[in-house]
């Protein structure tokens, strides 16, 4: 499936800034199942110093400064990006879940994408000792480790209420799984605090989900924003697998890719510091559209992806 992603970040203040400098996450990369085609990130007002490179996961990291006085920025992406669904894994199949955490905890490989990097708390994940215990039902003695994580994940799509606004995106874990209630960050740290806190590896993964279901399946919550999932290792031999908590389901050609890190403080789609008082809105706006196919024919050369 191809897509046309669109996302409009809007910051408005109310006085004006004279100077800022920021950092983007907002440009996809080429991962396994996932081809940019083409993708383009525009800054206005036009920025004094830009600067583009990978940060230790892989993500792409734009880096910005704005000289010129200013009361609002907006940061616009536009992206063309073709998704293909993973083959699927027999849950009954994968390892057991005491297998998998003996395999990672003895890893030495050290490269962005080995387990070790997501075993332990990090900047917005603390393990949480009833997050542990309530997560640790799902995972008996011997239970395959894919079983087990889908489990859980059923667990917290039905235990959780999704409510936005009830939380913000420096809510940890533990207040909003005391609440029983947030957005999809809350419910994918959640998911990723109780896996680790069992010493299981488990990833933060941001990114889109198509705006337009199709027809007869329902629409997924957090469509009109970016999105986030939890990406769980399963093994060296079966590697590590999508699953969406906040729509209960494994993620798939419905999900886009944007950014992989330990929590949301590795993604977050844009942040920096200014200089100024008074205070800001923020409005983003995200539009994700399956390209419809065209009869084969001849075509022109894609844009180089990144």
């Amino acid at each position: 499936m191809i897509y046309d992603v669109r996302q409009v970040t809007t910051y408005a203040y109310t006085s004006t800034v004279p100077f800022s400098r920021h950092a983007a996450r907002l440009l996809p990369v080429n991962r396994p199942g996932q081809r940019v085609i083409e993708a383009a990130l525009d800054i206005d007002p036009a920025p004094a110093e830009r600067s583009d490179a990978r940060d230790f996961f892989g993500n792409r990291l734009t880096v910005f400064a704005l000289e010129q006085p200013h009361a609002e920025l907006v940061v616009s992406l536009s992206a063309r990006i073709e998704v293909q669904a993973p083959e699927p894994l027999l849950a009954s199949l994968t390892p057991p879940w005491e297998a998998v955490r003996s395999e990672a905890m003895a890893s030495a490989d050290l490269s962005s994408g080995s387990p070790a990097h997501f075993l332990y708390p990090s900047r917005s994940v603390a393990l949480d000792p009833a997050i542990t215990a309530w997560t640790a039902e799902s995972f008996p003695r011997s239970r395959p480790i894919l079983e087990a994580a889908t489990a859980l994940m059923t667990r917290i799509k039905s235990g959780l209420r999704y409510q936005p606004g009830a939380t913000d995106a420096k809510t940890p874990p533990a207040v909003a799984f005391a609440a029983k209630r947030g957005v999809c960050q809350d419910f994918a740290h959640v998911m990723i605090a109780g896996l680790r806190g069992l010493g299981l590896p488990a990833a933060y993964v941001s990114g889109y989900l198509r705006t337009d279901p199709p027809p007869g399946r329902p629409r997924l919550q957090g469509a009109d924003a970016t999105h986030a999932w939890v990406s769980v290792w399963c093994g060296e031999a079966s590697g590590w697998v999508g699953l969406d908590p906040t729509n209960g389901i494994a993620a798939g050609e419905d999900h886009i890719v944007l950014a992989i890190g330990r929590d949301y403080a590795d993604v977050s789609p844009l942040d920096g510091v200014i200089i100024a008082s008074g205070e800001h809105s923020l409005t983003v706006e995200v539009d994700v559209v399956p390209v419809p196919s065209k009869p084969l024919g001849r075509s022109r050369p894609a844009t180089a992806a990144q």
